[in-house]
């Protein structure tokens, strides 16, 4: 299995898609704190362009990259081993190259910029992500053979997590303004990893206050110690699934 993921990890980082993500993180986030003299000005910047690059490619190209390895994929089926150690395998190559390619592209500026208690959640958060759509993407790839149906559903996922989510929540707020369904936002934040991830940040670097009510109710739950354990809890679960789920179908699919 390790060297299935090794040769996986060489693979991908010598790829000229990961090369351009990780230039082009680099040059957003080393120079968004470099035009910015306010940090948590930069921070913030450099949290939304993070919240949509970062699913966005990490979800494309790990679907792509299923598809166009399908033969590889195949040959290895013709070995002695297991289709979920095949899986297992393909998952923790794309995972950690991806993971990699964020961390060298916008880990480096974060760490030296951005305080150390913010900066630490915000790679955590960007490494969480990065897993979370590409299980995603692995789910969004056994669902069909047809790879421009697989695309689509990738980019259909990624448009609901990334802007319709907040637009349907939006909806919600307006429609139950009489009523306290402040705490109901608590849960239902925790259906969109995206969100999630941007509460948690949002939280350490004290915006909350600057979100009323809602944000003190966040600041309760989400800022503590067992509020960020249920957080992440809930980010693991977001990894866990969907790729439970997609090596269900691998092991049933007749390729």
């Amino acid at each position: 299995m390790n060297r299935i993921i090794t040769y996986i990890v060489l693979n991908i980082v010598r790829s000229n898609i990961v090369v351009v993500y990780t230039l082009l993180l680099a040059a957003l986030s080393w120079g968004i704190f470099s035009v910015e003299d306010n940090t948590s000005k930069g921070i913030l910047t450099l949290l939304n362009v993070i919240l949509l690059t970062v699913p966005l490619v990490s979800l494309i190209f790990s679907t792509i990259y299923l598809y166009n390895s399908s033969e590889f994929i195949e040959l290895l089926l013709s070995q002695p081993i297991r289709r979920s150690t095949i899986w297992w395998s393909l998952f923790w190559g794309l995972t950690l190259s991806m993971q990699l390619a964020f961390l060298l592209g916008a880990g480096i500026p974060i760490y030296v910029y951005a305080p150390p208690d913010v900066g630490l959640i915000m790679i955590a958060m960007g490494l969480c992500i990065t897993a979370v759509f590409v299980s995603i993407a692995f789910l969004s790839a056994i669902l069909t053979r047809d790879k421009a149906k697989g695309i689509g559903i990738a980019i259909m996922a990624w448009l609901f997590f990334a802007l319709m989510f907040d637009g349907l929540v939006l909806f919600l707020l307006f429609q139950f303004a009489d009523y306290p369904i402040e705490k109901i936002m608590v849960g239902i934040t925790a259906l969109n990893p995206i969100d999630l991830a941007r509460v948690l940040i949002l939280l350490h670097i004290d915006v909350s206050a600057m979100m009323g009510y809602t944000g003190a109710i966040f600041k309760d739950f989400f800022g503590t110690t067992l509020g960020m354990i249920i957080a992440l809890g809930i980010l693991l679960l977001w990894v866990a699934v969907p790729y439970t789920v997609s090596l269900m179908k691998f092991n049933k699919k007749d390729l």
